[in-house]
């Protein structure tokens, strides 16, 4: 069979283990190995992959000269993507920075079914981020971070299951436009408030009308209201320490006297026909 080790793999082992007995106890300082709590040992004997999986945490033991081992840091991870000059759906040129959180779940394929997991892992997050963004427009980029974020964690998982590593999380760090398309969006978005804020003004005006006509109403079927609300006028007034305050009169004072007079001076018409005729 292709797989089994063969013969020159027996007799090398044969030897490494006579000499492992014949250099006893001298030769456990270099058979005794320790990984930590969040390594695992990934053990290859004449170059192929030793069964059991890998090894750890705590002490193995290797057999010198035809074993070799490479630990695997099964600890989470996390780098920075590269700033990604990006054109959106509606052709506007953004760069865009992401942070990517990843561990090893499987420490035997991180190291047989892929170079180097960490870099290849890197590039993939970069292309990843740009074909995903490549297809929203900018008010998606800026507005829906999450989803965007959980469509790369779809995305990259799902290629780095076969290297045997599970990438946790993805955040976008920061979006960067050119600087004449701030500008452009700081104008648009100032005149938009400008434009709320007349329309709110114009409802006030609105409302404020109807409020005074209402109360106009009210006066009207009680000139004594009116009154006090002179009286409220002179007290703002007085309050501000002005040097001459102007008290409106109403007319309805004076009218009894103008009736007065009227009827004085029809009398004294009717006397002078009087004297005329006679």
């Amino acid at each position: 069979s292709t797989d089994s080790p063969g013969l020159c793999a027996f007799i090398l082992t044969f030897i490494s283990y006579l000499l492992i007995i014949a250099t006893f106890p001298f030769s456990l300082c270099l058979c005794i190995k320790v990984v930590q709590e969040y390594e695992r040992a990934v053990i290859f004997r004449l170059g192929r992959l030793l069964k059991g999986g890998a090894k750890g945490p705590g002490i193995f033991f290797i057999v010198p000269c035809i074993d070799s081992y490479r630990k695997v840091d099964l600890r989470t991870v996390s780098f920075d993507v590269p700033p990604q000059e990006i054109l959106s759906l509606d052709s506007v040129p953004v760069s865009v920075e992401a942070v990517i959180y990843l561990r090893v779940c499987n420490p035997t394929n991180a190291e047989t079914n892929v170079d180097d997991y960490s870099h290849s892992t890197r590039l993939l997050a970069a292309t990843t981020l740009r074909n995903v963004l490549g297809t929203r427009n900018l008010a998606e980029i800026l507005s829906e971070r999450e989803s965007i974020s959980a469509t790369m964690q779809s995305s990259l998982d799902d290629a780095t299951d076969p290297w045997g590593v599970k990438v946790e999380r993805v955040e976008i760090k920061d979006v960067r436009l050119p600087v004449q398309l701030q500008r452009a969006m700081a104008a648009e978005a100032e005149a938009a408030r400008e434009a709320r804020a007349k329309v709110i003004a114009a409802e006030g005006e609105q409302r404020a009308s109807k409020a005074l006509k209402e109360a106009a109403e009210v006066i009207n079927e009680s000139p004594a209201a009116l009154q006090l609300r002179y009286m409220q006028t002179l007290n703002a007034i007085s309050a501000e320490k002005n040097s001459t305050i102007i008290f409106p009169l109403p007319i309805d004072l004076l009218s009894h006297y103008m009736q007065n007079n009227n009827g004085k001076k029809n009398s004294k018409t009717k006397k002078d026909l009087l004297s005329d005729d006679e």
